[in-house]
């Protein structure tokens, strides 16, 4: 069965298809995860993005596991009439589908956090467009991205009241954020040298190696955040405006690291825990402190 489904997405293949399908498939990527949850934290509400933020790291935490332990092939790898496409975004192992996993956590919580019809609606079309991309593509399995429906929905659904009511208790939500960010720290860097080492399998843990990092960078400057910034998401349309796009620079320029500095995994650990860093209290303790005309990036909570 699962084979006839890939043979009959590959049947319909196109150059209009591949364009439209290579660009749905972006809404399942950490890079529009990070720039959507930058966009909470910095211009929104730190809550909705500590939970969202929270939620999603859950499932794609999960999603890392099962494929690690699995390790099933690809549908390329197994099938010869299997073309595959967009391979750059075919990293570790297939099963579970990493981009249904995020897409189903990230927009399912979106539909949790506003309660809105069309959001919602919205949202369940942006989950079955970026599954039917990973077939198309061919880099999953029909059951690949079916488990990580699954596994989205199922995680966010289970933790985004709980975090939500982490972040309302300070005390819960400071010895939360320092004790992931230690763990994640130290499970990061350890994979790091484990693989460099040749002693742990590079396509089963490179992955959760950048989660770690950027979960890592990201709970530690939620900490820092809440005892030293405590900054404020208000601020003028404008104001906001540039505070996220000179917030994004910054992250592409983090990132921008790789290609200077090459892909050994340390500097895909330094990378990451820079952009969780970044992201959650660096940028917001810079801000607070530079003046945009008579206004600064970031002012004080009230």
């Amino acid at each position: 069965m699962q084979v006839a489904i890939m043979e009959f997405f590959q049947r319909l293949s196109s150059p209009l298809l591949d364009k439209f399908f290579q660009l749905i498939t972006i809404f399942g990527e950490e890079t529009v995860f990070i720039l959507a949850i930058s966009l909470f934290i910095w211009c929104i509400s730190k809550e909705k993005g500590f939970t969202l933020f929270s939620s999603l790291f859950t499932a794609l935490l999960g999603m890392g596991i099962l494929k690690a332990i699995i390790r099933a092939p690809r549908p390329f790898q197994v099938l010869p009439s299997v073309a595959a496409k967009r391979l750059q975004t075919a990293t570790g192992y297939s099963f579970p589908s990493g981009h249904a996993t995020g897409a189903a956590s990230f927009y399912s919580g979106l539909a949790l956090t506003y309660k809105k019809r069309w959001l919602s609606l919205i949202g369940a079309l942006l989950i079955v467009l970026v599954i039917l991309s990973r077939l198309y593509l061919g880099v999953h399995w029909p059951l690949d991205v079916f488990a990580g429906l699954a596994l989205g929905i199922c995680a966010t659904f289970a933790t985004h009241l709980w975090f939500q009511k982490i972040y309302a208790d300070a005390q819960k939500y400071s010895k939360m954020s320092l004790i992931v960010g230690i763990v994640a720290f130290v499970v990061a860097l350890l994979f790091a040298f484990l693989i460099e080492g040749g002693l742990a399998d590079r396509e089963a843990y490179s992955d959760p190696l950048k989660l770690l990092s950027l979960a890592a960078g990201g709970y530690l400057g939620f900490l820092w955040e809440r005892k030293k910034i405590n900054y404020s998401t208000q601020g003028t349309l404008l104001i906001k405006i540039i505070r996220f796009a000179l917030g994004v620079a910054v992250i592409v320029a983090i990132q921008g690291l790789k290609a200077l500095l090459g892909g050994h995994l340390a500097i895909s650990f330094l990378r990451y825990l820079l952009v969780g860093l970044w992201v959650t209290a660096l940028y917001p303790l810079i801000g607070k402190k530079i003046k945009l005309g008579a206004s600064y990036l970031f002012e004080d909570s009230l």
